[in-house]
């Protein structure tokens, strides 16, 4: 098996790269929405914090390999990273099952034989099996690897009916009360959000935050301006491709609370979500993320993802703790190359 490898260091190459990308990302089973183009492509059109380094295996005419990273010049050196650092809860390469091994040591000796200079290779936020774990370590460079973020994760059951079995009493006692205050105080509706409405419902969500910040006097994932775009931007994207999961709920006809998440496969991921603070009595935060867990039952799903953090609540569902790792190779000649 002959595979070709190449890089991609200018922005006007990235654009030309997304159809097939797709199709790569939907023939690895395990990758993530963290992973897809439409979230990566927007991170670096949004953000481009140093020097693009986007390496591609194509075996004949075939897409079988992604390596999405940039450099990073500062304090700490000379580092290559991987595109969506920081706002993505798991990050990995993009290898085609059907060639694994191959095109993993191909995009690796590549990166290594580059004349792009580097002294540090960050691979943060792999997932058990993720392919960035299960590279050989290469000749000349150091290799270490830590437990990084814990990401609790509720194992779902085939039907909603089976939740009973899996979501402790206290919680189901909780999501019963919310839902009969919900109701106590006038018509309840959750709704799935289209691709047409998904920017009025991100201006929802940042209300919310921007009414959590004012409160509690706290900084969060959308104070940054930036961040704001990315977001607002990869919404809608995922949204119109399908993976994006956003859920608005209504009590008395007015906007309560925004869930924004996920779907893949069997797997769905609460990324992120906002009330109105006129409603929290109803626990809005609760009423989404109960209707989020049953439709993803309903929709398939054998595993809810809460994503990074260790909040108490996410572990009142039911769920169970998962650690991502980080794994470094560092040049053991590093300063010839920094």
């Amino acid at each position: 098996m002959t595979i070709a490898v190449a890089d991609h260091r200018r922005d006007a190459e990235l654009p030309g790269l997304v159809a097939e990308w797709r199709a790569l990302w939907e023939r690895v089973p395990t990758a993530t929405p963290f992973q897809h183009p439409d979230w990566l492509v927007t991170w670096w059109e949004v953000f481009a914090p140093g020097d693009l380094f986007v390496v591609t295996a194509r075996w004949g005419d075939r897409l079988v390999g992604m390596a999405p990273l940039y450099r990073e010049v500062g304090p700490l050196g000379k580092r290559l990273l991987p595109l969506g650092i920081s706002v993505s809860d798991y990050l990995d390469l993009l290898v085609d099952p059907a060639c694994a091994e191959a095109g993993s040591s191909a995009l690796v000796s590549h990166i290594l034989r580059s004349d792009l200079s580097w002294h540090e290779w960050e691979l943060p936020e792999l997932l058990s099996g993720a392919a960035g774990l299960s590279l050989a370590r290469p000749s000349g460079m150091q290799d270490e690897t830590v437990a990084q973020s814990i990401c609790p994760v509720l194992s779902l059951p085939a039907s909603v009916e089976a939740l009973a079995k899996v979501i402790p009493p206290r919680k189901r006692r909780k999501l019963r009360m919310a839902r009969n205050r919900a109701r106590r105080r006038g018509p309840v509706a959750i709704e799935r959000i289209g691709s047409e409405d998904t920017d009025d419902a991100f201006a929802a969500l940042l209300e919310f935050h921007r009414a959590r910040w004012h409160h509690h006097g706290e900084t969060a994932v959308l104070a940054n301006a930036r961040a704001r775009e990315f977001h607002r931007m990869a919404m809608r994207r995922l949204n119109e491709a399908g993976i994006a999961r956003i859920y608005r709920l209504s009590i008395t006809g007015a906007t309560a609370g925004i869930y924004y998440g996920f779907l893949r496969g069997r797997h769905a991921y609460a990324y992120l979500g906002g009330f109105n603070p006129d409603f929290a009595f109803e626990s809005p935060g609760t009423l989404l993320i109960g209707h989020a867990i049953e439709q993803a039952v309903r929709d398939g799903a054998e595993r809810f993802h809460f994503l990074r953090g260790d909040e108490p609540y996410k572990f009142e569902w039911g769920a169970a703790e998962q650690w991502t790792q980080r794994r470094v190779f560092r040049r053991v000649d590093a300063h010839v190359h920094a």
